[in-house]
Order: C-alpha cells, then structure tokens, then sequence
C-alpha cells in the first residue's frame, strides 16, 4: 500500500501514480546476505510514463537524492527524508511524504536484522508493462538493465524498528 501525505509538497503527486516495492535477498560472493528493495512506479500517473519519471526525480532530489551521485549511505545521514521501518512481519518506506507498506519475505528480514539496512534501488523508469510484481525473471532482468540501473538512486538505507 502506498499513501501520499497531504503534506504541501513540490512534485505533482497526480504524475507519480502507482509504486511497487519489491524486495528480496542477495549473497556476496563474501557470503554475506543482503536485503535488497527495489522502488519503482508503474507508469501510470495522471500524463503518461514519462511524466511519472519525471516526478519520480523531482521526488528523489526533494529528499536528497540526485541521480547519478553514486551510492548514498543513509546510514551516515540521519537527517535525511528517506527511512525504512521494519516491524514484524512488513516494512515501510518512506520518501518524502511518500510511504509505501510491503510484505517481505522472512529471508529479507533475516538479512535486514544482520545487516542493519538494506540496498535501496529506486528507479525512475516504469516496471515492465504487464509484468507482475514480484516476477523473478523479470525483477532480475530489471535490476541488471544498465538503463534501469543508471537512471535510478541507490542508497544504503538503515533499518529502523519500534522499540519500547
């Protein structure tokens, strides 16, 4: 599930339709696991794809995050507007005033409570047309498309958890 906060912003929140965060979980050739998120809209936003891409950046450099600077380590900048929230059993992604729910696997959350964080890809460009989230050939596809890749922000992202 994802919400957009009726908080005042600057991206045209009818241009960033629909987003679908898929996660999963990957081993070094070091043998360490880890959890992986991909974030990426489906296209469909009020003026077409490329209008939706277009917001999609605008929301990435409101929150700190322009394309092509490399990897972000979130985890040395606390003050940045992007977080994950890892309860038991779901997740929440937070960009900005956008906050989308997912259910990961339990190797994912394995990996997160290992690590501490998780690789963040979050791509500017729609997820395949008529593909199903959560496809794995199309999300490995995906996620080795240099196109996908360079047009996208990566951040290390640090896992957050309530704790009374």
């Amino acid at each position: 599930m994802t919400s957009i906060s009726a908080e005042p912003q600057s991206v045209p929140t009818d241009d960033l339709g629909s987003l679908v965060v898929q996660s999963w979980r990957g081993t070094t050739p070091e043998g360490v696991d880890v959890p992986y998120l991909l974030a990426c809209p489906l296209g469909d936003g009020a003026n077409g794809p490329e209008a939706t891409a277009k917001a999609i950046e605008q929301l990435l450099e409101s929150a700190g995050l322009p394309l092509g600077e490399g990897l972000v380590d979130a985890t040395q900048r606390p003050s940045m507007p992007v977080s994950l929230l890892v309860v038991p059993g779901s997740a929440v992604l937070t960009v900005q005033h956008l906050k989308s729910q997912f259910v990961p696997p339990e190797t994912w959350l394995e990996a997160v409570a290992g690590l501490g964080s998780a690789y963040l890809i979050f791509a500017t460009r729609p997820w395949p047309e008529g593909a199903e989230p959560g496809d794995v050939e199309t999300l490995a596809a995906f996620t080795s498309d240099e196109d996908v890749l360079t047009s996208a922000v990566h951040v290390v992202l640090p896992a957050r958890s309530l704790r009374g």
